[in-house]
């Protein structure tokens, strides 16, 4: 399993934590370091079946700089994906990767289900 974090990130540090307290194996992404690719990102949009706006860091400073709100209804998907694989910063976080599901941000009820 992948999981991908921004380690200031507060929620990203929960994350963490809860699957050390569950022994649960996972490799270690740095996002600002390691951004995903445009790759990785379609391949984890496709098998997540989520809005590819689910990938998207919405409370982010950049998203707002940006003005992303208003502009990603009139992107296309491959648009999106190439602005996410330019800066791990736009990407929600944390991301866990297994081997059949795709988990954005931190919502414990759903890890559960999932992990």
């Amino acid at each position: 399993m992948l999981f991908i974090q921004y380690p200031p990130c507060s929620t990203c540090q929960k994350a963490k934590k809860w699957l050390d307290a569950r022994s649960v194996a996972y490799t270690d992404r740095h996002i600002k370091e390691h951004n995903p690719t445009y790759e990785e990102l379609k391949a984890w949009h496709e098998m997540s079946g989520l809005p590819l706006k689910k990938f998207f860091n919405t409370s982010g400073m950049i998203y707002r700089a940006l003005e992303l709100k208003d502009k990603l209804p009139n992107m296309s998907e491959e648009e999106q994906l190439r602005l996410l694989a330019s800066d791990g910063m736009l990407v929600k976080r944390p991301l866990v990767i297994g081997d059949d599901f795709v988990l954005t941000g931190f919502r414990e009820k759903e890890w559960e289900e999932k992990i």
